[in-house]
């Protein structure tokens, strides 16, 4: 028999080229980010910027948010959509698009589960009046699509990291993020030398943070926003609840309470309701 084998080498910390490439022959850097410090832990700040390879200890500023996510946005995690159930999966989805009347970015982990969801509910929307664009489903490039969902308030756009990391839509076009799961990462060889290297599960869970922040960054873009970020997950432990914006609401509910939510405020209604306890629930 013959084998085709490939050895492939990692950094474990990518900085460490960055900082010989980029860093070092620099006259000056500017990093910024709101998702920088996790924790608002500076150290680690400092470490991811690769600053500690070249011996230079860079100026600090930080500033706060201008938005008020008490008022704004409301986290909502629903607790009974069972994990695997594509078809319960799918009717999430289709319903809070539905209650939203459109204006929901959905994000995926996984694109098998990403197209199976899109292949059992746009008809449905489209039916409704309530267009469904799909990242590798409809071939378009990822900018057009996005431009695409950007103009029509109506239109609902499903994708997975290049849609929670970089899309920029202020207004009323995007007032519902639903992420089907906590986004764990892969278990690959390399993430578990990674894991080793930089301090086990607080580095999975600083990594789940930061996914989770700037998935949350795509709801609220100006002061006039206001809208849900959604997760399809009971398994959502209380130590990752720190990846949103202190003051933002967080609740633990059913699919139909969640539902009604959506809808009050695709009717106008207030995002958040000031009879009702926000939920920090260990889990």
């Amino acid at each position: 028999r013959e084998f085709d084998i490939g050895i492939h080498r990692r950094w474990l910390d990518p900085m460490k080229p960055f900082a010989q490439v980029v860093l070092e022959p620099a006259h000056g850097v500017v990093m910024t980010s709101a998702t920088l410090r996790d924790g608002h832990d500076w150290g680690k700040a400092i470490e991811k910027s690769g600053a500690p390879h070249i011996g230079v200890m860079p100026r600090l500023t930080a500033h706060d948010s201008p938005f008020d996510y008490a008022a704004q946005a409301e986290v909502l995690i629903v607790t009974d959509v069972p994990r695997g159930d594509i078809p319960a999966l799918s009717a999430a989805y289709s319903r809070l698009i539905e209650a939203s009347r459109g204006g929901a970015l959905g994000l995926f982990t996984a694109i098998r589960r990403l197209r199976a969801v899109h292949g059992r509910i746009a008809d449905r929307l489209a039916r409704a009046g309530l267009p469904l664009y799909a990242q590798h489903v409809d071939p378009i490039d990822t900018g057009t699509l996005v431009d695409i969902f950007r103009d029509d308030p109506t239109a609902s756009l499903l994708g997975t990291d290049a849609l929670r990391d970089g899309v920029d839509v202020p207004g009323h076009s995007l007032r519902l993020v639903v992420m089907e799961q906590v986004p764990w990462p892969r278990p690959s060889i390399l993430h578990r030398a990674r894991r080793l290297a930089h301090g086990g599960g607080a580095y999975d869970d600083s990594i789940i943070r930061a996914r989770l922040a700037q998935a949350f960054g795509r709801l609220i873009r100006s002061r006039e926003d206001s809208g849900h970020f959604v997760v399809l997950s009971s398994a959502f432990p209380s130590r990752l609840l720190g990846a949103f914006p202190p003051g933002t609401p967080i609740r633990r509910i059913s699919l139909e309470e969640a539902l009604q939510r959506v809808a009050r405020h695709a009717s106008g209604g207030n995002t958040a309701v000031e009879d009702d306890d926000d939920l920090h629930l260990p889990y």
